[in-house]
């Protein structure tokens, strides 16, 4: 039985305060209550509860590194919060809730499949797998910041300024947990997403915005235009790019200098390796031409994707995505891809 499932749209135009709050308007209720549940369910992951009181430090180191980092992104924080009616750290929660999250050593069963392809028809396609039941949290941002020439589609979760997406320069990105180094305030790799897609025309121009980046945690950031396909693995303050005509990516570091210092339990290793070979497979045999549902065959089955197991604590496929840079648009499949229908969003 086919699901349905409406995923909210909000086209926000203007400063980036001004967006912000556009943004923490329209989904006041949603984010408020989401920050009431546990506060964004951390508590229902973490292994002992936290408090707003014990995060306020936290949550202020961050703040100012986003500031520092990205003052755009911040005043649109700030725009996010008065829209809302929440508070400043609040907001940033809404941000770092990934990071508050840290390392989980224990046996998952998966944390997003990512592929692209460049050419005459550029694809970057990928499930999103996370913990906390987020399916409920899932919006599509259409945005254009005054005085830019650039406007960006991004997928975002719960009160998220990004996540992945394109933009309409014809650049494409998204993005695998990968576990290892230093996690420590700084610029949260969703909204390093959303800056490059803010400030970036090609794969080439965001590798080198991305290495200029401190990242608060590790990630592998999958690239694509028409000309270039890639992914980037970051470890502490190191990166390592690595092109290829159809690259994938899973939750373990691929980089032999990076393997050694990798985290991820072993549960997690055997299923990221199923996923990669998997994905690697179909994706050999897919046309170069293939629109979206063809993609989305590959998304929607096991291992690739990953089933709901009932535990809010795991993983599991919450959306799926197919994007075309040069075409300026996003597919988006909510939930369980093999269970929802197909929403297609533009640049426009």
């Amino acid at each position: 039985m086919v699901a349905t499932s409406v995923v909210p749209f909000l086209s926000l135009a203007g400063s980036p305060y001004e967006i912000g709050l556009r943004h923490g308007r329209e989904r006041a209720p949603a984010l408020r209550a989401f920050l009431d549940d546990g506060l964004c369910r951390l508590n229902r992951l973490l292994p002992a509860p936290v408090t707003r009181d014990a995060l306020a430090p936290v949550l202020a180191a961050y703040g100012d590194a986003i500031a520092a980092t990205t003052p755009d992104l911040a005043e649109e924080i700030r725009g996010l919060a008065d829209g809302a009616g929440i508070a400043w750290s609040e907001a940033v929660m809404l941000q770092v809730r990934r990071e508050i999250l840290g390392y989980r050593k224990v046996p998952t069963m998966g944390d997003c499949t990512t592929y692209a392809r460049s050419g005459d028809v550029p694809v970057l396609a990928q499930t999103v797998d996370l913990n906390g039941d987020l399916d409920d949290q899932i919006a599509v941002l259409r945005v254009a910041v005054s005085g830019s020439p650039r406007r960006t589609l991004v997928l975002s979760f719960g009160g998220l300024l990004g996540y992945l997406g394109v933009n309409s320069s014809g650049l494409a990105i998204g993005l695998n947990l990968v576990l290892g180094g230093e996690w420590r305030p700084g610029l949260p790799p969703y909204l390093a997403i959303r800056h490059l897609l803010e400030v970036c025309d090609s794969v080439e121009q965001a590798v080198a915005e991305l290495r200029a980046l401190r990242l608060a945690s590790s990630r592998s950031i999958m690239l694509c235009d028409r000309r270039q396909a890639g992914y980037v693995e970051i470890l502490g303050d190191e990166t390592r790019l690595r092109t290829a005509a159809r690259p994938v990516h899973t939750n373990h570091y691929l980089e032999p200098e990076f393997a050694p210092h990798d985290e991820v339990n072993v549960f997690a290793r055997n299923s990221s390796r199923r996923r990669l070979a998997a994905a690697e497979e179909a994706l050999e045999r897919l046309p170069a031409d293939a629109g979206a549902e063809r993609h989305f065959e590959i998304l929607s089955a096991p291992p690739i994707c990953v089933g709901d197991t009932g535990d809010i604590r795991r993983e599991r496929t919450v959306a799926a995505v197919v994007a075309f840079p040069d075409r300026g648009e996003l597919h988006v499949r909510p939930g369980d891809p093999s269970r929802s229908r197909t929403s297609v969003f533009t640049v426009g």
